[in-house]
């Protein structure tokens, strides 16, 4: 499997699932969520005109992913990677379909709803599956029991899946992605209303991102001016005090440096739901991620990063929700 593929599609966290009748209504709706910071649409092979969706998307869209779901024989999969499509998805797991992929070294995620299901897909050395359809099948709570005696294997949620609880599936470590049909509903495509698109993907990835304000770091020349400062906010506004190695604490927002650390004044501390898709999501926008400043916790997962580019004089981090 093409892991650079994988990689896009989990970083992306959401994955639009789109029918489309009128193959002229493909590059603007691609356009649409790329312009809201989905760049990536599975094209089901439902219609007539989705393989001509796809060769418009992957010509005239190069910045968009595009895959064909829906696809249940070896002769959809042939149409689809001749079109330009750059995966597979089908909403069973059929083995014929599934080696045809492979032999073509395209990556396939058929869909799964059983141990009998997931069984099978072991066995063609599959470990990226789609679960559909999730939310009739249990959900979550049905995934979390799967997941036990299936460690090693992650889903890919599709049916039921919203902007209420898409994060409570992207929460879950063995999620990789979710499938999305809320963005680009049929009567939301066949009316051309693409600015609706733009913003029904502008919202998943806010969703999906969850930033918030965590704290803010002020610097100081050593630890006897970072711990008065810090005692003098306390006790002004009744903040708990609480000392560390490199800096101190009152409350929970104002983190007191015991050095001049990064930022001319200091840094600003912005928590978000998953590290690794702000991170990729920020880059795509342009805004350059300084990677040496990397954290990871003890199991090699991301957990805080800067920015770049300072912002009014102060460094900006990210940090990893818990």
């Amino acid at each position: 499997m093409d892991t650079d593929i994988l990689r896009k599609i989990e970083e992306t966290g959401v994955v639009p699932v789109v029918k489309i009748d009128r193959a002229e209504d493909a590059v603007p709706l691609a356009r649409a969520l790329e312009k809201g910071g989905l760049p990536l649409a599975e094209i089901t092979f439902r219609t007539d005109a989705a393989e001509e969706s796809i060769r418009r998307i992957s010509k005239e869209v190069p910045g968009v992913l595009v895959g064909a779901g829906t696809v249940l024989t070896i002769e959809q999969v042939d149409r689809a990677l001749g079109a330009g499509a750059a995966f597979i998805v089908s909403p069973g797991i059929n083995p014929e379909v599934v080696k045809h992929c492979q032999k073509k070294n395209v990556p396939v995620f058929p869909g799964v709803a059983t141990p009998s299901d997931i069984e099978v897909a072991l066995g063609l050395g599959l470990k990226v599956l789609k679960f559909f359809p999730a939310e009739a099948l249990g959900g979550l709570e049905t995934l979390k029991a799967l997941s036990g005696p299936y460690g090693q294997v992650r889903f890919m949620p599709l049916g039921g899946v919203n902007p209420e609880n898409m994060n409570k599936y992207l929460g879950f470590p063995k999620v990789a992605a979710v499938g999305g049909t809320w963005l680009a509903k049929d009567d939301v495509v066949k009316a051309g209303d693409f600015e609706k698109i733009t913003s029904l993907a502008a919202e998943a990835v806010s969703n999906m991102l969850g930033f918030e304000f965590a704290h803010v770091g002020i610097n100081t020349s050593d630890a006897d001016a970072s711990l008065k400062s810090t005692k003098l906010f306390c006790s002004i506004f009744n903040f708990a005090l609480k000392e560390g190695n490199s800096s101190n604490f009152a409350g929970k927002g104002i983190e007191i440096n015991k050095s001049m650390g990064l930022g001319k004044n200091g840094h600003i501390g912005i928590a978000t739901n998953s590290i690794a898709r702000a991170v990729a999501w920020l880059e795509r926008a342009g805004i350059a991620v300084d990677h040496s400043t990397s954290k990871k916790d003890a199991k090699g997962a991301l957990v805080a990063v800067y920015l770049k580019d300072e912002i009014a004089g102060f460094a900006v981090h990210l940090l990893q929700k818990k």
